[in-house]
């Protein structure tokens, strides 16, 4: 083979694979495409699902939690004969930190914890631990009262502490959100609406039935531990 042909040759194969090459970054640009477009449906149903579904399967976490707590309560009650300090305690604490007196979300959850540490104190007949429960509502930023610069340090002091134990608490959801089935989720819905149907407004129907069902059973042990 002469030079010329041998030339001839390998500038065909260049050319070969220069269009092969073309076509390849052609099929990467479009996968590239579609894996973002994925992220961007996935982040988008995220949020639907945050607002629809999240929010009410957190309420009625929150309400299942009490029911929990109060139920224990109530067990305990069937085995001990609480004394006058102890109830008087409790009432105290219940007064002061119940779920039902908070303004926002994250003072709920804030009460909520404390309510249920309560909950367990009483139910143990642990006096100590129902003051410590007292005292850490006390050391929220919530309990502080006064204006000025004092009154304003010690607020954002107590609230720094609560957002870092936000943070970490959210850092842990985020992480479990990351393992969960959202894409199988997305992909029911989507073969939902193709059938005229709207798969989180049916679950969160569901939800809300739940909700109040637990409502219910939730104000029934709430009647019964005030007897």
């Amino acid at each position: 083979m002469n030079d010329s042909t041998l030339s001839a040759v390998l500038q065909q194969e260049l050319a070969a694979r220069q269009e092969e090459l073309a076509a390849l970054e052609v099929d990467l640009s479009e996968q590239e495409l579609a894996f973002v477009n994925l992220q961007g449906e996935l982040r988008a149903f995220e949020q639907s699902y945050q607002r629809v579904i999240l929010s009410r399967r957190q309420e009625l976490q929150c309400i299942e939690e009490q029911i929990h707590q109060y139920t224990l309560a109530l067990e305990a009650m069937s085995h001990f004969h609480p004394s006058a300090s102890l109830k008087q305690l409790y009432r105290e604490v219940a007064k002061r930190i119940h779920p039902d007196l908070a303004t926002d979300p994250l003072e709920y959850e804030r009460r909520q914890e404390l309510m249920a540490a309560a909950n367990q104190a009483y139910a143990a007949g642990d006096e100590t631990g129902l003051r410590q429960v007292l005292i850490a509502w006390e050391q929220s930023p919530e309990s502080v009262h006064g204006e000025g610069t004092e009154a304003d340090l010690e607020r954002i002091s107590r609230k720094i502490q609560q957002i870092r134990r936000r943070m970490e608490h959210l850092h842990q959801e985020t992480a479990a959100l990351h393992h969960s089935d959202l894409y199988q989720l997305m992909d029911k819905a989507q073969v939902a609406k193709t059938q005229g149907r709207d798969l989180l407004l049916e679950l969160a129907t569901l939800i809300e039935d739940e909700i109040v069902m637990a409502l219910q059973r939730l104000a029934e042990l709430r009647a019964h531990l005030k007897k």
